[in-house]
């Protein structure tokens, strides 16, 4: 019967067919209109602010008026060719890649734990606890980051001097910014990043746990050969998306911790661009290192999904 109906259907003109389906299903298409909305009005139509890097801008004149740069590339060559440009970048991928390794490994880890915890109202209030850090903005984690590692009143380094070391400048310093920004990172979202793959772990057939006892496997054989393969296709496709943010580093992140003491390791693409684009009104170039930005991360999101194909687990 369904295939008759589907037969039937596939010989209409295509007029008829998508009025057919629009009657159909109209209650779901209802629901789409919101996010469609949405994401038209704020996602796609700025796009068109993208031609301003490919022009002289002038406020007076607007963004459609302003004459065309002379050549075209002038405002990319112009970000390669800037002394800072080999350091924002290095510091953009080094901070990128340390937040998504700490962003998959650990909250994994964790999530097996508390997966594998005999008591499960212990994994409970675990659980709960682990994720209150990720409701908290970037400038509350900075205010316990400077009670904890201040030089003159943190608690670390007044620890440190009463076992008679020297105050250890962790928020000021070139040599220790980044660490603070990895591990703030991992403090704040260790919890919510173990939530996927916890759901992962309890979709898994627990038949299997049962058959592998009987045949006498210990736990860890257990998750090596059924928990870690079974979430695998989770664990790539959210490495994908990590993947299409490698270039944006976390701006709220880096920008709420960012001082002039260090600049120079902390410094990324987005606080580049903010502080061109905003505080030197460099629009253009803020724009064009935006849109090179952009196509990047798309570039890497596709290589990545085309990789993952090995695993039968890429997005589309």
């Amino acid at each position: 019967m369904s295939t008759t109906r589907n037969l039937v259907h596939s010989q209409l003109p295509l007029g008829e067919r998508i009025k057919r389906t629009l009657m159909r299903w109209w209650p779901l298409y209802l629901m789409l209109i919101p996010g469609i909305v949405y994401f038209a009005v704020y996602k796609y139509a700025p796009m068109g602010g993208l031609v301003l890097a490919f022009k002289n801008f002038k406020i007076k004149k607007g963004i459609w008026a302003s004459p065309w740069a002379d050549p075209w590339y002038k405002y990319f060559v112009q970000f390669f060719k800037s002394p800072a440009n080999r350091n924002i970048i290095s510091n953009t991928i080094s901070i990128s890649l340390w937040k998504l390794f700490v962003g998959m490994f650990p909250s994994l880890i964790f999530a097996l734990a508390v997966s594998e915890c005999r008591h499960r109202n212990f994994a409970r209030v675990v659980q709960t606890v682990s994720y209150l850090p990720h409701f908290l903005s970037w400038v509350v984690v900075y205010g316990i980051a400077t009670a904890m590692l201040s030089v003159n009143r943190g608690i670390v380094n007044d620890v440190i001097k009463k076992l008679g070391g020297e105050a250890i400048p962790f928020l000021n310093s070139n040599k220790y910014f980044q660490g603070v920004i990895i591990g703030t990172d991992l403090w704040k979202g260790l919890g919510w990043g173990a939530i996927t793959y916890l759901a992962a772990i309890m979709g898994i057939d627990t038949s299997l746990y049962e058959a592998a006892t009987v045949d006498g496997c210990g736990r860890f054989r257990q998750i090596w050969h059924i928990t870690l393969p079974g979430i695998r296709k989770i664990f790539v496709v959210l490495l994908i998306l990590k993947v299409g943010t490698i270039l944006d580093a976390g701006f709220n992140h880096v920008y709420v911790f960012l001082t002039d003491e260090v600049r120079s390791s902390g410094e990324i693409i987005d606080t580049w661009v903010y502080t061109q684009g905003i505080g030197k009104s460099n629009y253009a170039l803020a724009t064009a290192v935006g849109l090179m930005k952009s196509v990047l991360s798309t570039v890497l999101v596709l290589g990545t999904n085309a990789l993952s194909r090995k695993w039968e687990a890429s997005i589309w």
